[in-house]
This record gives structure tokens, C-alpha cells and sequence, in this order.
């Protein structure tokens, strides 16, 4: 009830929150493990606290859900999964340093060796400990980002698999570019990896596609799919794809003061927005300091008691005004939602990403880790 919210003086307290629906994302999950060729089996990417979602929670459920692997880009975030899913296999797609070795080892870690100096380095770590630490190659075939250069891919793993102090379990790459037509890189890519892949010992795991390329090309599913943003319900939804997936959270804050404005008033900071006829500003307890991008100022939409509401001025670090309407309906306390659903309207992070000329990354990971996330079970 919005009355729960107001504080003693009758104004609602500040302060944004998270609400991210676990069953949704097991449905998600369900979905994609369903469409996944016989042999291939699903990585689930948790890494920048799983695309803003809680890392642990996320984690903890993808494993009651059956999923046994899991990517991360830093060994603490290695070390929360290992926490949240002690059975998991846990891939750390950052770059590890001798410094992490041990620890890696200790908790059955699996880093990417990005070169072959990488390698060696790592595999000198082991040997001081007189172990051999689990790893798998992998390998620029077009990204231009890590990773071994595909023209030398086939001489370098040979070398690597001899190396004391490493064992070798899979190899890896990343696509740059997948469309839906073929008309990007993939196939390039993909001929690449296969053509050192082709060269390998049998029995080594092997996996590229992330979630355009598990959604759009089938035949690339390998050993294993690596998907992040599809689990979380971004970038599947059209119809050509092998399955479609829903988002999972949703982020809303309070009312905190309604007043009405007369025609001709300036809003916010320099004046970027001025009324054109009397209507109510509503303050909400959210600004960009929580993650609401100041982008969307002038340009976002929020929803208030099911309808929509557009942003007006400059959002501030801790506020954001909004244009309730001339008729006076909305009270300080009511829930606004910033992302999500409220009655028959939805604000998902993907019609923010356009306003603001980037990806439902970008959206969901500048939520700040700070703001309270409650799970839906």
C-alpha cells in the first residue's frame, strides 16, 4: 500500500528498489536448455553481478535448475559462484595473473589462457605449487579483442599441451558479429575455430556462441553456448530466433512530492524543459546516481498508477521530475515504475537502451549494486 511508505511528516520515504522474478528466469532457463542441440550443453553467464541482477541469487538458481557451468569475468566473482553453486563448473573469461593460481586451483576454476606468455606464466604459478592448473584456449578469430591470433592458434595449443603445469580441457572464441541473416562475420569465425578445433586431441570442450549466436545459428552450438542477456530476457524476441525469452526485473521508487505548475515554468536544471499548459510535477526518489541514466532526461517515460509519464528536465543525481498531468490523480507514495510492468504498459530496459543510443547492458548493469533487490520466487 503507498500509505506504507510515508514517513511521519506524510512524505514517502526515498529510495529506489529492484524486483527480480527467479521463476521467470527459470523459465528462461528452461527454455533454452529445451532448444539446445543434443550435444551442447548451456554455460550461464553471471558475470557484472549477472547483468545487475544479484550474482548469487541468480546463480544459486540457475543450479537448482540443473545448470552445471557458469561464466564470470573476475575470480571474486569466480568465488561467489563457487559459494552460491559448490558443484558448478566455473569459467573465469577474464584474465587470470600468477597472483590468482592457487586460489584457482583450491576452488576448481577454469581461467582462458589469451596467449601463449599467459600460459607459461600461468603454468609456472602451478608448478611452484607442483599442480597443473585446468584451463581452456582461447582464441581471436575476428574479435580483435583477447585471445590467441587464430593464424597461430594450431601451433601455439600444440605447444601449450605440453606444457607441466597446465591441463588443457577446452578451447574458446568469441563472435563479433552474428545477424540473424548470416550476413555478419559468424561464419568466418566459426570456419577459423573449426579449422584449429580440427587439430585438437578429441575430448576437449569446446564453445563460441554467446546469446545472439546461440539464438540465430543452431549449428554453431558446439560442446557448449555461453548465454548472458537472453537468460535475462533482452535480445530474443524475434520470431526467426529458436526461442524467445522474457525480462526478469524490474526497478521502481516512490512518488515524493506532487505539485502543480502553472504554464511557462521552467523544470529542472537550466530550464531544459518549460511547461506549456498548468500541470502536476511528481519528484520520484530515483536519479543517476542509482543508474538512471541522465540521457533519458527530456525523453524517458515512467508509469504512474498504469499509464505513462514523461520525464521532464534534467534528471538529477537523486531525482527525477516527472510531468503527472493536469488532473491531479497521482499522490505522493505511489509506486512509479522505471523498468517493468504496471497494468497493461511495460517499460523494458531495451526501450531505454534506444532513447539512449546503447544496448539493455549498459541499462541493467549502471543499476546501482547498492539498491535493494527482492526476489520473486
Amino acid at each position: 500500500m503507498a500509505t506504507s511508505t510515508l514517513g511521519k511528516s506524510g512524505f514517502s520515504r526515498h529510495g529506489s528498489w529492484v524486483e527480480v522474478d527467479l521463476e521467470a528466469f527459470a523459465q528462461n532457463v528452461r527454455s533454452i536448455r529445451a532448444s539446445l542441440q543434443d550435444r551442447a550443453d548451456l554455460i550461464v553467464v553471471v558475470k557484472s553481478d549477472a547483468y545487475g541482477h544479484g550474482l548469487s541469487r541468480i546463480a544459486a538458481r540457475a543450479a537448482s535448475e540443473g545448470v552445471s557451468r557458469f561464466a564470470v569475468a573476475t575470480p571474486d566473482e569466480a568465488m561467489a559462484v563457487r559459494r552460491a553453486a559448490p558443484e558448478g563448473l566455473i569459467l573465469l573469461l577474464g584474465v587470470a595473473v600468477r597472483e590468482d593460481v592457487a586460489a584457482l586451483i583450491e576452488h576448481k576454476i577454469v581461467p582462458v589462457i589469451v596467449s601463449e606468455a599467459h600460459g607459461q606464466a600461468l603454468a609456472a604459478a602451478a608448478r611452484e605449487l607442483d599442480e597443473a592448473l585446468e584451463a581452456h584456449l582461447k582464441f581471436d578469430t575476428g574479435m580483435a579483442r583477447l585471445g590467441i591470433p587464430w593464424e597461430q592458434g594450431v601451433d601455439v595449443m600444440a605447444r601449450l599441451l605440453e606444457v607441466r603445469g597446465l591441463s588443457v580441457t577446452g578451447l574458446c572464441s568469441h563472435f563479433a558479429t552474428v545477424e540473424a541473416d548470416h550476413s555478419g562475420t559468424g561464419d568466418i569465425q566459426f570456419a577459423r575455430f573449426s579449422q584449429i578445433a580440427r587439430r585438437a586431441p578429441p575430448g576437449l570442450f569446446k564453445h563460441l556462441s554467446s546469446s545472439r549466436a546461440f539464438l540465430c545459428s543452431p549449428e554453431w552450438d558446439s560442446d557448449g553456448v555461453r548465454v548472458g542477456i537472453a537468460a535475462y530476457g533482452y535480445g530474443a524476441m524475434d520470431p526467426r530466433f529458436r526461442v524467445q525469452t522474457h525480462p526478469i526485473l524490474q526497478w521502481k521508487c516512490r512518488v515524493i512530492q506532487v505539485k502543480s505548475i502553472a504554464a511557462d515554468v521552467p523544470v529542472g536544471y537550466y530550464g531544459t524543459h518549460v511547461t506549456q499548459a498548468p500541470t502536476n510535477i511528481a519528484v520520484l526518489g530515483s536519479g543517476y546516481a542509482d543508474g538512471y541514466l541522465r540521457t533519458l532526461s527530456d525523453r524517458g517515460d515512467v508509469l504512474i498508477r498504469g499509464r505513462r509519464c514523461r520525464v521532464i528536465g534534467r534528471v538529477s543525481m537523486n531525482w527525477i521530475t516527472v510531468d503527472a498531468g493536469p488532473d491531479g490523480d497521482i499522490s505522493e507514495g505511489d509506486e512509479a515504475v522505471l523498468i517493468g510492468r504496471q497494468g497493461d504498459e511495460t517499460i523494458w530496459a531495451d526501450e531505454l537502451a534506444k532513447l539512449c543510443r546503447t544496448i539493455p547492458y549498459e541499462i541493467l548493469t549502471s543499476i546501482r549494486p547498492t539498491i535493494e533487490r527482492r526476489y520473486v520466487v
